[in-house]
């Protein structure tokens, strides 16, 4: 599975939020300079995210976003749905022949969907946080985690 554009920087953002001391906001510029992304991209990423109850957005000087619940609660099924991907097996319909090798590609592609979608719905942000921790630990980092 290849991650679009949109599902890679939306992950990146959120870990970023879930890197923030006690969770608490961060502006699209600042996790956009920290990530290296586009902020008006990533804007309108967050904007989607936050209508799908994953972030919250903060007004003031001192506002910004931040997750909307801990990170051991966001999967990234539910981040991808978020912006509007999707995860689908190549195939759409069920095969209009009769031969046993299509029907058998067929079942092939919609047993490794749903093997997939249970995969991306299983790994949390929090997951992914520690993995980043252990990497920074590992390689001394401890400032402008890049995802």
């Amino acid at each position: 599975m290849k991650l679009t554009t949109r599902a890679h920087y939306s992950v990146k953002a959120l870990l970023d939020l879930s890197l923030q001391p006690d969770y608490g906001p961060a502006s699209v510029r600042a996790i956009a300079h920290r990530q290296g992304l586009p902020a008006p991209y990533l804007e309108k990423l967050l904007i989607e995210i936050r209508r799908a109850g994953l972030v919250k957005s903060i007004r003031g000087v001192q506002g910004g976003y931040q997750l909307a619940t801990n990170p051991a609660q966001i999967s990234l099924g539910q981040i991808l749905e978020a912006v509007g991907e999707t995860i689908e097996p190549l195939p759409k319909h069920s095969p209009d022949s009769n031969q046993a090798e299509d029907w058998v590609t067929f079942t092939l592609w919609q047993r490794l969907h749903q093997k997939l979608k249970e995969a991306l719905y299983s790994i949390t942000l929090a997951d992914l946080y520690y993995d980043a921790r252990s990497w920074q630990a590992a390689v001394g980092e401890d400032t402008n985690f890049v995802v």
